[in-house]
């Protein structure tokens, strides 16, 4: 969200103005009157109750909240793995609703980069072939990018593993394979799910400080946690409480 300071809430909605001026910079995401309605047989579960903001690239946020405060479903939406009940959700300008699943397999694919608590690496690949997974899925992935995946991999601290299957690597090790995975597109949004959430204080740090190059790098971050410590590595925090914004805290100096 590039517009703060926020307006107190409205109906359950956090509205964040415009400014003009040298400050702005280009929306990345922006969700408007968002809310995600799950069936539970005769019982409505009402997992995200009306959202609207939007942030700007480069952007460092997290986002925090109690177990069931909405963070997955918000994850979900912001990942196109998931389609609001109602409300309208745009990726730099592009409005989900109105593509069809291969064109929005094809968002998700260019578009957004994604690391998951648990990795989520193919076993029977090797280091830089889970790197360069994603662009598979791309009928022209362009030229040189198995250089990229290289590139990704040194960068990452992995340029020596290159060969190295999963279950030969520690989990830091892992969660750093997909990190190169999620920026191997170049993607307008990294999308982390509790991405130290498996990981010992020491290799937590040192995936935190990666995050933090990467931000400086410019790199537009979202990162789900419900650790304070992570959270307060981020720029702005996001807080949601049963499905709404409770509140947006400002960590920058």
């Amino acid at each position: 969200m590039s517009a703060l300071p926020v307006d107190e809430p409205s109906g359950g909605v956090f509205v964040h103005p415009a400014q003009g001026g040298a400050e702005d910079t280009q929306t990345v995401a922006q969700l408007e009157g968002v809310s995600r309605v799950y069936s539970m047989g005769a019982e409505e579960v009402h997992a995200l109750d009306d959202l609207s903001f939007s942030f700007g690239s480069g952007e460092y946020w997290a986002v925090m909240g109690s177990s069931g405060s909405g963070k997955s479903t918000l994850l979900n939406i912001l990942g196109c793995i998931d389609r609001p009940t109602q409300g309208e959700y745009r990726v730099r300008g592009q409005a989900v609703s109105d593509l069809d699943d291969d064109e929005l397999s094809e968002l998700r694919s260019k578009e957004l980069g994604f690391i998951f608590q648990s990795y989520n690496l193919i076993p029977q690949l090797n280091v830089l072939e889970n790197i360069l997974m994603p662009v598979l899925y791309q009928e022209n992935p362009g030229e040189g990018i198995e250089e990229r995946g290289r590139f990704l991999a040194d960068r990452v601290g992995l340029g020596d593993r290159l060969t190295h299957r999963p279950t030969e690597l520690s989990g830091g090790q892992q969660q750093r394979v997909a990190i190169a995975r999620s920026l191997i597109n170049d993607p307008a949004l990294i999308l982390a799910d509790e991405a130290t959430g498996n990981l010992d204080s020491k290799t937590a740090e040192e995936i935190l400080e990666l995050f933090d190059e990467l931000h400086a790098e410019g790199k537009t971050i979202l990162i789900v946690t419900h650790e304070p410590k992570v959270g307060e590595r981020a720029d702005r925090i996001l807080r949601l409480k049963d499905g709404a914004i409770e509140g947006v805290e400002d960590n920058r100096r």
